[in-house]
């Protein structure tokens, strides 16, 4: 599944009550996109964190957004019933779930071919998904990809040299004097650019987390 490209007139953490408004209508395909090209990835994190393949984590999206797109004329917001980002790990978990499940039966299938011993072995290689704290795995996932979107928003409020050296210095690691070679530079511009940019991601962390349901 390949990265969406970016699109600066989109918000890339729009999980608010406009865009689950406009989600209500099956035929606005440009806010459906907006809502995979937000989320997919998160989703797809955490299903293959789950012990999932490719294969299965790309089969969990898919399942997860047709069941997003079901469910979404009954959703009423209501903050004091549960946040969307719980509501959308629910859908998420159900998902996996059936994924284990029809692993299961194609693997108990497979037994039936086997002896006693390679049934043993089968089931020593099987990962345990009970043992996953996936509310965990979700939340660590969740701010990445709110990480990822506030670092698409700094890069657009900031002059293009002031995040070319924040990311190589700060991102990337580069030693300063590397950035100040490279880039022809001094350092005292890199420091003001890490502090610069720090600042402005500090605030479109809290901006995103705010707007978050």
């Amino acid at each position: 599944m390949k990265d969406a490209p970016n699109n600066p007139l989109l918000d890339p953490m729009p999980t608010r009550r406009s865009l689950l408004a406009r989600l209500k209508n099956w035929n606005d395909d440009e806010s459906w996109k907006q809502f995979f090209d937000t989320y997919w990835k998160l989703i797809y994190a955490t299903a293959t964190k789950s012990g999932l393949s490719d294969a299965e984590a790309q089969e969990v999206v898919q399942e997860t957004v047709i069941a997003v797109a079901k469910k979404m004329s009954e959703l009423k917001y209501d903050p004091a019933l549960g946040s969307f980002k719980g509501w959308l790990l629910q859908l998420t978990r159900w998902r996996i779930g059936d994924q284990w499940r029809k692993r299961r039966g194609e693997v108990a299938q497979s037994w039936r071919a086997c002896d006693e011993t390679a049934r043993t072995s089968t089931v020593e290689r099987q990962p345990d998904p009970a043992s996953l704290n996936l509310d965990a795995v979700w939340e660590e996932e969740w701010k990445k990809n709110l990480m990822d979107a506030a670092l698409q928003r700094t890069r657009r409020k900031v002059g293009a040299k002031q995040y070319q050296m924040f990311d190589l210095y700060v991102l990337k690691g580069w030693p300063v004097e590397d950035v100040v070679k490279t880039l022809k530079v001094s350092a005292d511009s890199v420091y003001q650019a890490k502090k610069r940019v720090s600042d402005v991601i500090k605030t479109e962390v809290e901006q995103l987390e705010k707007s978050m349901i």
